[in-house]
Formats: C-alpha cells, sequence, structure tokens
C-alpha cells in the first residue's frame, strides 16, 4: 500500500531538530528577541574580554602617607619612687610631680561647649604691651641656647650674654597661651613680685624683662643643681639634720615673702633649685606665677596650687599667709619619709578629696 501521506518535515531537519523547530517558532516575539539580545551580550562579552590588554609590567607601588598616632595623653606627672604604703603590705604610694596653676578659672573654662569650636583670641596678643617696663629686645642682649624644660605657659632655657658671655636662665612666656585678662595680671605681678622680693639670698634673683610680638622673657639666675624633686627622687629619704637644713631655708623664703606682703601659694619641692651640684648646695625658691600680694587680715578666695600640698583652706576658698605654713609642713613630711602624707593614686581628684577629708 502506498503512503498517501505529504512530505515529511523530519526530512529537512531530523527528528528533534524538527521538534526543536517547532518549539522555537511557537513561542511569543517578545521572548524570541530576548533571546536574540542576550546571546548578543554574550558574544560582546566574550570579545571584550579577548581584547583586553595584557600587563607586562609590573605593578606600580603605591607609597600610602602614615597616619600619624593618636596623641596619647601626657601625663604631667613623674612618680618620685615607688613604696609601700606605711602600715600596708598591698598596693603602692606614689608620690608625683605636681602640675601647678589648677585655678577655679581654668577648671571652668575647659568646661565650655563642645559644639563651640570658634577660637578665641589671646588677650596676650591684643594688648599694645603685657609689661609696663621693659628692657628692650631679648635678641640685642642675649643669644638663647638649650632648652632646659617647659611648663604650662612657655618654655625654660639658657641664655648667653653677649657683652659678658655669662650664661643665664630664660623664661619665656606665650602671649598666645595668655587667654584671659586674668592670666596677663598673672605675669605682669610675677614681674613686680620677684623685684620685690629681689635681695634675697634663697629667692632667685631677677636680671630683667624684655617683651616681643609673641613672647614675654624674664631673665633671671641661673641654677645649675637641678630641683628639690630631683634629689628627694634620687636619695629617697633625707635624714634628720638634712630636713632640717632644707626647711630652715625654706622657712626664711616664707618670712621673707610674708614680711613683704607676698604669699607664695606654690611651695613645692620642683619651685626648690639648688645653685649647684654640690651635696651642700645653696637652694632658692622659684616660679611666682601664682604669688599674691596680700593685706594684714585679707581673706583670699581663689583656689590654686598643686593637689599634694594645697592647704584645705585653700579649698574652702578661705584663707591667708598660713597656707604656705601648710605646704612647708608637707614637704618636710615627703623629705623625712619618701612618702606623702595623703594618699590618693595618681589623679588630682582622689589626692585633693583625701586633703579635704583628712
Amino acid at each position: 500500500m502506498g503512503n498517501i501521506c505529504g512530505p515529511s518535515r523530519c526530512s529537512k531537519h531530523g527528528f528533534f531538530g524538527s521538534i526543536w523547530h517547532s518549539l522555537w517558532w511557537s513561542r511569543s516575539p517578545d521572548l524570541i528577541q530576548y533571546e536574540k539580545k542576550r546571546a548578543r551580550n554574550q558574544r560582546h562579552h566574550k570579545n571584550h574580554k579577548a581584547t583586553r590588554p595584557v600587563q607586562n609590567a609590573p605593578p606600580r607601588v603605591l607609597n600610602l602617607a602614615k597616619e600619624d598616632p593618636k596623641p596619647t595623653q601626657v601625663q604631667p606627672a613623674i612618680p618620685y619612687q615607688e613604696i609601700k604604703e606605711h602600715g600596708k603590705q598591698s598596693g603602692k604610694v606614689v608620690v608625683v610631680k605636681q602640675q601647678s596653676k589648677s585655678t577655679q578659672r581654668n577648671v571652668t573654662s575647659g568646661a565650655q561647649n563642645p559644639d563651640h569650636k570658634r577660637r578665641k583670641s589671646s588677650v596676650g596678643l591684643l594688648v599694645d604691651k603685657v609689661l609696663k617696663n621693659t628692657n628692650g629686645h631679648l635678641k640685642d642682649h642675649y643669644k638663647l641656647g638649650l632648652k632646659l624644660g617647659h611648663g604650662q605657659f612657655g618654655t625654660t632655657s639658657i641664655c648667653i650674654e653677649k657683652k659678658t658671655g655669662k650664661q643665664f636662665a630664660c623664661k619665656s612666656i606665650s602671649k598666645r597661651k595668655l587667654v584671659t585678662e586674668e592670666d596677663v595680671d598673672d605675669v605682669r605681678r610675677e614681674v613686680e613680685i620677684m623685684h620685690h622680693l629681689s635681695g634675697h639670698p634663697n629667692v632667685i634673683s631677677i636680671k630683667g624683662a624684655y617683651e616681643d610680638a609673641y613672647e614675654v622673657h624674664l631673665v633671671m639666675e641661673l641654677c645649675a643643681g637641678g630641683e628639690l624633686f630631683d634629689r628627694i627622687t634620687k636619695k629617697g629619704q633625707f635624714s634628720e639634720r638634712e630636713a632640717a637644713h632644707l626647711l630652715k631655708t625654706i622657712a626664711s623664703v616664707i618670712e621673707a615673702c610674708h614680711s613683704l606682703g607676698v604669699i607664695h601659694r606654690d611651695l613645692k619641692p620642683e619651685n626648690f633649685l639648688f645653685v649647684n651640684r654640690d651635696e651642700d648646695a645653696p637652694l632658692k625658691a622659684i616660679d611666682f606665677g601664682l604669688s599674691v600680694f596680700f593685706k594684714p587680715g585679707e581673706i583670699i578666695t581663689d583656689v590654686v596650687g598643686s593637689p599634694y600640698y594645697v592647704a584645705p583652706e585653700v579649698l574652702l576658698k578661705h584663707y591667708g599667709p598660713e597656707v604656705d605654713i601648710w605646704s612647708a609642713g608637707v614637704i618636710l613630711y615627703v623629705l623625712l619619709s619618701g612618702v606623702p602624707p595623703f594618699y590618693g593614686g595618681v589623679t588630682q581628684v582622689a589626692v585633693i578629696l583625701s586633703v579635704f577629708f583628712l
């Protein structure tokens, strides 16, 4: 029997090819366009990948700038030495180098709004002159040399007199750090008090005061023997005879100040210098930046001083010249025992609380 059916479509594409051909043409036009676009993208990707240039040279080394580390908080205190506390087997007492100028106005000035970022102009730069009377320009008479140390308001360096070649100590106070009018008045008063006490054998003498556009310079005699603080650190404890000799000098300084109407208000081992390195070198008082004039019976309310040596009356804002006697007593205690009479750790707040609630 003959086959009367029409020619099969399988002859052109084969059996599976015919099925695929039928399915392809049965799909919607949108789907067909999507498949064509996808195929074109694949071919373009292959061609682009093949034509990508080959890097023959080694990669260039990038030098990244090293970031500055975050500034760590500088501890203003340097321990005398670590000595076990009397009557306690555990824990250590550390007498620390005291930082002055912890006045009430400086404490309140630090509690400003942190969002207020506008920088205020320093009064020291705005005033015509910080000092009322000066001796001209420092560089006309002296040449600055080795830096000896630094404080809250400036640095101390060796200066050499050009005419004689003699060495002196120069305390340079930055005007930029004289933020308030009180700071300017403190510098003026310090110079006035040093001239007022000049001539005493145990008070450092001032040679001259100079001022330029940015700094105030105080030229004083050079005491190369170091601080009493350093002697305590090295020796640890003094004998009663040695302590009595040192205390006699400290008492003579206090007597001279009070007889001339001056309260030092910051007596501590750091503010006494030896003239030379000899064991029996003369001792001289320095740093009258917190000193004030007073009248008999006057009540002073400024909170100033150093935590280990400040009297409780200062914290109560009701005191007079007797606070210097308290500080001398604390110095004597440290000389004899090597430890402070008040222990509150190394933080200033803890020490002050220990003094206040003794």
